[in-house]
């Protein structure tokens, strides 16, 4: 979906961000242009790619972070805690139950206790932002 002057946006909000662009997207469900600045996996798998040198492939940095990626699962569940120093702490917290909103009704609901994954930064991460 392009309109006038898009091309001419993208040139202008397309800067730099610590080797990676931020991209502008037009939305199909709503009218504007909207940022991207968060990475997704696509481009993570490409950071490691030209990290790790000209050698490896794309399909190999993928199995690379998809390892990485199952390993944290494989840790978070068997130990509860996986701790990368420099880097952070995942680890499962319970959530108690409690009393929501049913945002169609408003009528309240009981929202059952469960386990989910907290992520909590380490000191080298938060030294970098």
């Amino acid at each position: 979906m392009d309109f006038p002057g898009l091309k001419k946006m993208r040139k202008i909000y397309a800067k730099p961000v610590d080797s990676f662009e931020r991209k502008v997207l037009v939305s199909p469900h709503s009218k504007g242009l909207h940022f991207h600045p968060h990475m997704n996996k696509v481009e993570l798998v490409e950071a490691v790619q030209k990290s790790l040198g000209k050698e490896t492939s794309k399909a190999e940095a993928e199995r690379a972070v998809n390892a990485v990626i199952d390993g944290i699962k494989v840790g978070v569940k068997k130990t509860k805690t996986v701790q990368l120093i420099g880097f952070g702490t995942f680890k499962v917290a319970s959530r108690k139950a409690r009393t929501g909103v049913n945002p169609k009704t408003g009528a309240k609901i009981k929202i059952k206790a469960s386990k989910t994954v907290k992520f909590v930064a380490g000191k080298a991460l938060k030294e970098t932002l």
